[in-house]
């Protein structure tokens, strides 16, 4: 049961505990504590994947690979990009592991002739992060060669693997998205249509699949994920976000809507809706952390939203300070609004180096915060002797924001409050979002009093549901809210896919058993 506080000030004691805590597609310190800090990928939910997609460009591949470079900050393990000149051509291929800038040069960017391509930049949710699960995905099959770039996550992927394993289905890679090109790539003489494929999916899916002649966006019924339509010198783009379409000058179109599948072909543009509808359940955290705040959401600019959610987190939650500092990048644009409301002065006290790898060492032994710190660094002489508000987006686990208390209580700030511009994460996302087990949601462990004493603020607020709703200027029915209410817009039996995962487990530890290993031969004498 959800605990009923959002607000939470304590008395602060000086010695503080913290030890306690058509073709193909046809139809149509405290002091000396011993803690470790997660990385930055531990302490906050994953992002999302980057999709984007040319369609009659002569330059498609350059004008992707600059796509991704704008989607960069939806997926950083891996990226790719697949072209085509059309029917009768080979499909090219490049994609590795790294960053967008890492995978592609100009001798990469050459090779992938045509006009017509796909990208992809991934962050895992389902699937390990390595170079056979990167996308887009590509198949040549009885319907033509075909690739594939998804953005989401499917609740019956494991269902469904299953039944195509026994079918006879041979898979190459962990990831839920290569089950959807196995549904699309069965003949349509037994009885398999695309758009019937697409119905056979669950969960939250944004696609872009190209065909040998066709371009094809798709976006699930309840519309979790973004998915946008753009135009540039007469070719179609489509892209997660429209800060892409900005980059290379594309104008934008409109958002693919929910449960549409969107066909762009040499005659243009045709619309199939082959999903029953669906109350729309568009992911609330696209508007608090993942989106980049100059993109276009559902016709609001998202860093405004942020803005917003701010003025209402100063509201409902005042407190008198000297100084309100964000924790960069994604808390600046609430931290900026709740500064305006309250009339506080606002200043960036921590310090982002954008320039950290995707590893590095860990010298915990050395320095024991390191993983806090090399992101951001406090200034602090903004801080010595002032009451401090600080601003995030979110709080999952708390031990990345108990670290940054601990160095604002060592520059010596008189007092340090805490504001979150969303409310607590108490329950898990099943549509894409990596949000660890509920068991490690601070909000599910604890209650406000116990964050609060756990993080060391002399007073903490979250923003409610009906505030960050308010700040989008939409209706709450359009969200999806299940990490923070527990409400999922689509049911999923945990018991079920684990039961599928165990079994399959269970078959892959006989296979490497050598007596028990099953002879493909044994009827030849």
């Amino acid at each position: 049961m959800p605990r009923p506080y959002i607000f939470v000030q304590l008395v602060r004691n000086d010695s503080l505990n913290v030890a306690r805590f058509s073709g193909s597609f046809g139809v149509t310190s405290p002091d000396k504590i011993d803690i470790v800090e997660p990385t930055e990928t531990e302490a906050y939910p994953r992002h999302e994947c980057g999709l984007f997609g040319v369609f009659g460009h002569p330059n498609a591949a350059v004008l992707t690979y600059y796509g991704l470079f704008a989607l960069q900050h939806r997926g950083q393990e891996s990226a790719g990009i697949v072209t085509s000149n059309g029917p009768g051509t080979s499909f090219l291929v490049h994609k590795d592991m790294g960053l967008v800038s890492q995978v592609f040069g100009q001798a990469e960017l050459e090779k992938l002739k045509g006009t017509r391509a796909i990208g992809h930049t991934r962050y895992s949710t389902t699937g390990t992060s390595t170079i056979k699960n990167a996308q887009p995905f590509v198949v040549d099959c009885v319907r033509g060669q075909m690739a594939i770039a998804h953005n989401g996550n499917l609740i019956n992927a494991d269902l469904l693997r299953d039944e195509l394993e026994r079918k006879g289905s041979i898979f190459q890679t962990t990831a839920d998205s290569e089950i959807i090109l196995h549904l699309l790539a069965r003949p349509a003489d037994n009885g398999a249509s695309v758009l019937s494929a697409l119905r056979r999916i669950e969960g939250a899916f944004s696609l872009i699949i190209m065909s040998e002649r066709e371009l094809i966006a798709v976006r699930d019924p309840f519309g979790w994920r973004p998915l946008s339509l753009g135009k540039l010198d007469g070719a179609y783009v489509l892209a997660s976000e429209t800060c892409a379409f900005d980059l290379i000058h594309a104008e934008f179109i409109r958002e693919i809507e929910p449960g549409e599948v969107l066909i762009i072909d040499e005659d243009g543009l045709r619309s199939e809706f082959p999903f029953q509808p669906q109350q729309p359940a568009f992911c609330m955290f696209e508007y608090v952390y993942f989106a980049r705040p100059d993109s276009i959401i559902g016709g609001v600019n998202v860093g405004k939203v942020r803005t917003e959610m701010g003025r209402e987190l100063a509201r409902k939650f005042p407190v008198e300070a000297d100084i309100v500092i964000p924790v960069p990048d994604s808390g600046n644009y609430a931290a900026l609004g709740f500064a305006q409301e309250l009339n506080i002065p606002y200043s960036h006290a921590f310090v982002r180096n954008h320039y950290i790898g995707r590893s590095f060492l860990q010298p915990s032994q050395l320095i024991r915060d390191f993983d806090v710190r090399v992101k951001l660094n406090l200034i602090k002489e903004m801080v010595a002797g002032k009451r401090v508000v600080v601003v995030d987006d979110s709080i999952v686990r708390g031990t990345t924001a108990r670290a940054r208390v601990v160095n604002l209580r060592e520059a010596g700030a008189k007092e340090v409050h805490m504001r979150v511009s969303c409310p607590p994460h108490r329950f898990a996302c099943h549509y894409g979002i990596d949000f660890p087990d509920p068991e490690k949601l601070i909000a599910n462990k604890m209650s406000m009093e116990e964050i609060c004493e756990y993080l060391g603020v002399d007073s903490l607020g979250y923003l409610d549901v009906e505030g960050m709703v308010r700040a989008t200027g939409q209706p709450v029915n359009k969200f999806c809210l299940a990490c923070f209410t527990g409400n999922y817009p689509l049911p999923v039996d945990p018991a079920l896919d684990k039961f599928i995962m165990e079994k399959r487990e269970n078959r892959s530890k006989a296979l490497a058993d050598q007596e028990t290993h099953p002879t493909l031969f044994a009827d030849l004498k």
